[in-house]
């Protein structure tokens, strides 16, 4: 249900042939929907543009399509825009959903070149089309493992990005990842220790739980942040199959893409943005409130300019979040 009553924007919907996502090893399509959102009574051109990185299961028209008691994306927008309480911007939602259920972001020889999809093909087609975004006009958001490509992008890309925002984006590996590795091998263990059985179990199955999903989020960050092109889908694990002793070289692998290190060599980067956004939950279920304070306070200790908040819920359903830091990108990158 719409909760204004102003005249709503328009989702275009756009489809780029992507060389950059070809020869993944996980045989994922690359030609990729791009809905991009445009506010009642524009066009697209000269506003700034915000792009919408989703969470893990999650696919970019998920954001765009109708939600039940609630809002989507687009109907947040129609009402923040259309109150005045943020100014107009284009945002695009780019489909970048794979076989392992999501994606992080970045650029792996398993999952694809999703950061290379993302800045070199992605951005010139929506800004080609709409003449939106441009240097010193584009943001880029998202939450969980789309928070995760928000702060990744911002590290690594200020030349590209020049705001970003984060709601409970994956940090602090330690407390993130490593308690979840025995069930991982409790569920390999019942396919003869084979990922490769796993998945063509997983993959067979009429109906899923959370338990499935949960060990295949696992597999997709082991393809993201460590992939072997030798193995079955690039897949490995920083683990011992039967003791579950980090394997130290695989491990570092994982800890060289924790935005609570990464900062470290990186906060001058977010620095060269016009505004940084980070927030994560009291009560977040999977300990990301620790690595996201480690970002606040390194970037405090180097003096850089950001925004930080903590609110009291856990992880779920915090999309309501977006209230605040939406207009706060807007209102940066307008002016």
């Amino acid at each position: 249900m719409r909760r204004t009553s102003h005249a709503a924007g328009a989702v275009h919907r756009v489809v780029v042939q992507s060389k950059a996502l070809a020869n993944n090893l996980l045989g994922d399509r690359t030609s990729r929907i791009i809905d991009v959102y445009v506010p009642h009574g524009h066009t697209g051109a000269g506003l700034p543009l915000l792009v919408d990185l989703v969470g893990y299961t999650a696919g970019g028209p998920a954001h765009t399509n109708w939600k039940a008691f609630g809002e989507n994306v687009p109907e947040r927008l129609d009402r923040l825009i259309g109150d005045g309480a943020m100014r107009p911007v284009a945002v695009a939602f780019p489909d970048c959903f794979s076989r392992l259920g999501g994606n992080q972001y970045v650029n792996s020889a398993a999952v694809g070149s999703y950061e290379d999809f993302l800045i070199g093909e992605m951005l010139p087609a929506v800004e080609r089309q709409f003449g939106c975004g441009g240097d010193g006009r584009r943001g880029v958001f998202g939450k969980s493992s789309g928070g995760f490509g928000a702060q990744i992008h911002a590290m690594r890309h200020p030349d590209i990005w020049s705001a970003a925002a984060s709601h409970s984006g994956d940090a602090g590996f330690e407390l993130l990842y490593l308690g979840g590795f025995p069930d991982v091998l409790r569920a390999l263990a019942r396919h003869g220790n084979s990922i490769e059985a796993w998945m063509n179990a997983f993959e067979a199955k009429q109906k899923l739980d959370g338990k499935d999903t949960l060990i295949l989020m696992y597999l997709c960050q082991a393809a993201s942040f460590d992939p072997d092109p030798g193995a079955f889908l690039g897949l490995r694990l920083p683990v011992t199959l039967d003791t579950c002793e980090i394997i130290p070289e695989r491990w570092e692998n994982w800890l060289a893409w924790d935005p609570a290190r990464m900062v470290e060599a990186h906060a001058a980067s977010i620095g060269r943005l016009k505004a940084f956004f980070l927030d994560c939950g009291t009560e977040d279920q999977y300990s990301i409130l620790y690595g996201s304070r480690r970002i606040h306070k390194t970037l405090e200790q180097r003096g850089v300019a950001h925004r930080y908040e903590e609110f009291p819920d856990d992880h779920s359903s915090v999309d309501y979040r977006m209230d605040i830091s939406l207009p706060y990108l807007a209102k940066a990158l307008s002016a």
